[in-house]
């Protein structure tokens, strides 16, 4: 990989595009230059608030992967963003659409999820985003009351329609688990690069040079497909849940409506037997 300078990195930085590969390509990059954390963070948080609008939130992005995925190698960047991860999320937000808020809330969901921070810095990042809009705890009774509306046009957790279903079930067709180029791709990596053993085959500093291009192509593209792996994963999820909501309120609504359906037979019934009576 390409030796480490801060105007090497100010370029990338400006280079960075907001694409999958772009981003995990540059977090790479980042990751194996993690001694310089510090001041990766200090040139990540300076370059952010220089960049135009509709580029802030590939800087969140990037931040997104180098935080997550440097973790097994150690706390370094985790330790860093903490001091300046809040006021970049309030930074952004002021400053996009809802439709960016919402990419925004997508990333805080993981990081909750996935307990990358302590619950105080979530909390802070939470009023960073929705400021400071607290959820009131409801009754128990206003909960039953919420159950017992359910419908397909309204529940209490905003079911998904029918077409974000769909939706969601045809963007899962192009995920990177069924992507059978990467698959032959990564199958048809060279031995060298498995294989510990055929080091002992560089004999110059040339085959040294050749090997360790090969590595880093191959890294690239394996830390690609993992990020892609990843978010298809967090996908899945989303579409379990929405699935388990979508499930949940037909059922209460298909039980509503056969109870008003055995009401509606229970008054036939009450009818016909009063004919009954009339005509004897």
């Amino acid at each position: 990989m390409s030796a480490f300078s801060e105007a090497a990195l100010e370029r990338k930085l400006s280079e960075l595009s907001n694409s999958q590969q772009s981003v995990q390509t540059l977090s790479l990059w980042l990751i194996h230059h993690r001694k310089h954390s510090a001041l990766i963070v200090s040139v990540w948080e300076r370059e952010l608030r220089k960049a135009k609008p509709n580029r802030k939130l590939t800087f969140l992005y990037l931040a997104n992967d180098v935080i997550q995925n440097s973790k097994r190698k150690g706390p370094e960047f985790t330790k860093d963003f903490a001091p300046v991860i809040v006021e970049a999320f309030k930074h952004v937000s002021s400053e996009s659409d809802e439709s960016c808020k919402k990419h925004l809330g997508r990333v805080l969901s993981i990081w909750e999820e996935r307990s990358v921070y302590e619950n105080d810095v979530l909390e802070q990042l939470r009023q960073a985003l929705y400021g400071d809009r607290k959820v009131r705890k409801r009754t128990y009774e206003q909960i039953k009351v919420d159950e017992s509306n359910c419908s397909p046009r309204s529940s209490p957790t905003d079911p998904p329609q029918t077409t974000d279903l769909i939706r969601a079930l045809q963007e899962l067709e192009n995920a990177a688990s069924g992507d059978a180029a990467v698959h032959q791709r990564i199958a048809s990596l060279p031995i060298e690069v498995q294989d510990v053993s055929l080091l002992d085959r560089i004999t110059d500093k040339e085959s040294g040079e050749q090997l360790s291009k090969m590595v880093d192509d191959a890294c690239m593209l394996l830390a690609d497909y993992n990020g892609r792996l990843a978010a298809e994963i967090d996908d899945r999820k989303q579409l379990t849940r929405m699935l388990s909501d979508f499930l949940r309120c037909q059922k209460e609504f298909l039980a509503e409506k056969e109870h008003k359906l055995e009401l509606l037979l229970q008054v036939v019934d009450m009818d016909l037997s009063s004919n009954d009576v009339t005509i004897h």
